[in-house]
């Protein structure tokens, strides 16, 4: 039975204008490196600079790993709660009909193109955002579609999603930092006490 493995990463860190920092270009070469033992077939990325910088550089880790643009992976709300939780009311403020539709599409365009099995055996790795990598763990684990909240992942985290006929997708790994030293770990989070 032919395996999708999806191996998601978020971004490197990035200043406030979207360009990777220092820390996030190490970020990305270190995650690249943990990957580079792996069959990758594609590095695909989402189309927002800071995506694409960490995709170039994790590629350079991947040979023959062929470094692709998907729109889906682009950084967008995945969805509109009907009852917005309290803590989040600031965050939908502004938030309607009309965006929670355009919400609606794009999630249903991720993960038609990345969360289904493949007919052969495939190794990709996403290079997008924390919202994405929130929707595709949620449908993953099929939980409401309101449980993306809250699934906050690093930069340049891995997570990893695998994908077979016949059998619910197998969530292998969420937020992984494992591969960076303690000074690079939890970039991307609030202020706050971590592990």
């Amino acid at each position: 039975m032919a395996t999708r493995h999806v191996y998601l990463v978020r971004h490197g860190a990035a200043d406030p204008f979207g360009t990777l920092t220092d820390v996030g270009e190490r970020q990305s070469e270190l995650v690249g490196k943990r990957l580079a033992g792996l069959p990758i077939d594609s590095v695909w990325h989402s189309p927002l600079p800071r995506a694409v910088r960490s995709a170039r550089i994790v590629g350079a880790a991947l040979p023959g790993a062929v470094v692709r643009e998907a729109p889906e992976l682009i950084d967008h709300i995945p969805h509109v709660p009907v009852d917005v939780p309290p803590s989040w009311a600031a965050f939908f403020d502004g938030y309607g009909a009309e965006e929670a539709e355009d919400a609606r599409r794009r999630a249903d365009a991720l993960t038609d193109r990345f969360a289904c099995p493949a007919a052969t055996e495939t190794h990709e790795v996403l290079v997008t955002h924390a919202y994405q990598v929130a929707w595709l763990v949620r449908d993953a684990l099929d939980a409401p579609p309101v449980r993306w909240l809250g699934l906050n992942c690093g930069n340049a985290a891995l997570t990893v999603i695998e994908y077979r006929d016949g059998t619910a997708p197998a969530v292998l790994l969420y937020n992984d930092m494992g591969h960076l030293p303690a000074e690079l770990r939890w970039t991307g989070f609030g202020a706050g006490t971590r592990p």
